[in-house]
């Protein structure tokens, strides 16, 4: 079936043209580069795995209950709305949160797919294009994952997000070659892994955790390599430079926090969208996701060296500065471990399953 015809709300424009005046850059110097960035490199190379065969897609999922979200994590819990909806009513709420949810993981790892090939072709450094194209490749494959289990367990989509929408229209617009780096592997990508990681953490639904515990091992080499390449390049830069990018950041994340609401979900269910927004803003759990989401993205600017009074005091008025002292190579680390924690759980399960059928086999031999 037609992604088309998946889309809530009707037919959608195909395609989103984005017009950029970045040049390419060409480097000559073949031998020498960074080892944190070719060791980065060769990790990419090592850990690349098949969507197809890795995730066990054989897992069934309930659509209407596909992450086991509890009553009290949704946005109408407590109110009039909930109270006059059946069982059947706020199944279909979660499968249209779900829905929303995972469809702007997609339309990220799509953005995210376009970036990295985007510093691929910017970036002046040799050893940052070599990574940067296993990110892409990575990419493709979190775009791949996704769009399967929207298509095959959910059966629904929604349209990209204008918030996010607008910070892909901006970082990809933008002529610098940083500024991939920064709204991509910085904003975008930082949020994310919050996200993926409070749902990978709470979910007990095998499918979705497989999925969001393997993509977030990749993602935690892209910030990685976000920070090296950041990190150097901006201790160059003057003043005015850095708080250029400091203001890109600002608004990024005042855009990133305003798309987490998922008014679009309440729109469909016939509530007035100020009416919408309002019964987001006030919800509890929304307020707590929102402000953890920023986890990964207050350590990571401030270590790449963006740290002016101004943005400090956007992360005081959002209420997530003190996020700023977070380790992020422990969350990194924690990542790639969980991942390999459950691909051991797995096999050790496939491999008992394998001993007692040969066992079987035996025993039914013997007997005859």
């Amino acid at each position: 079936m037609s992604t088309h015809e998946l889309y809530t709300g009707g037919p959608i424009d195909p395609n989103w043209q984005v017009p950029s005046s970045s040049s390419a850059r060409f480097s000559w110097e073949y031998d020498d580069g960074r080892d944190r960035l070719l060791a980065l490199y060769q990790k990419g190379k090592d850990k690349q795995w098949d969507g197809a065969k890795r995730i066990d897609w054989s897992l069934e999922v309930d659509p209407y209950d596909p992450l086991g979200t509890p009553d009290e994590a949704m946005t109408l819990y407590g109110t009039p709305y909930w109270a006059k909806m059946n069982d059947k009513d706020r199944g279909n709420l979660r499968r249209h949160y779900t829905a929303w949810q995972f469809s702007q993981f997609l339309h990220g790892e799509q953005g995210a797919m376009i970036c990295a090939a985007r510093i691929v072709e910017s970036v002046p450094d040799l050893d940052a294009k070599f990574y940067s194209a296993t990110q892409t490749m990575d990419e493709a494959r979190h775009a791949e994952i996704y769009g399967r289990f929207l298509h095959e367990k959910i059966g629904m989509l929604y349209p990209i997000n204008d918030n996010l929408q607008g910070l892909l229209g901006d970082t990809l617009r933008d002529s610098r070659w940083d500024m991939p780096y920064l709204g991509m592997q910085v904003l975008i990508e930082g949020l994310a892994l919050a996200a993926f990681g409070m749902i990978r953490d709470t979910t007990d639904k095998p499918l979705p955790k497989q999925i969001l515990a393997y993509v977030m091992q990749d993602e935690a080499r892209h910030v990685a390599f976000g920070r090296m390449a950041l990190r150097d390049y901006y201790k160059q830069l003057t003043d005015a430079e850095l708080r250029e990018r400091e203001e890109f950041v600002i608004e990024g994340c005042y855009l990133m926090r305003d798309r987490l609401r998922g008014v679009e979900v309440l729109e469909n269910f016939g509530i007035p969208k100020k009416e919408a927004e309002q019964l987001s803003e006030e919800s509890e759990f929304l307020h707590l996701f929102r402000q953890l989401l920023f986890s990964r993205i207050v350590p990571c600017v401030k270590d790449i060296g963006l740290w002016g009074e101004r943005l400090q005091k956007a992360y005081v008025d959002m209420g997530v500065f003190e996020m700023g002292n977070s380790n992020l190579d422990l969350l990194m680390t924690q990542d790639e471990e969980i991942a390999e924690q459950l691909d051991r759980e797995r096999f050790e399960v496939e491999e008992q399953a394998r001993v007692a059928e040969v066992a079987e086999a035996i025993d039914e031999g013997g007997s005859t």
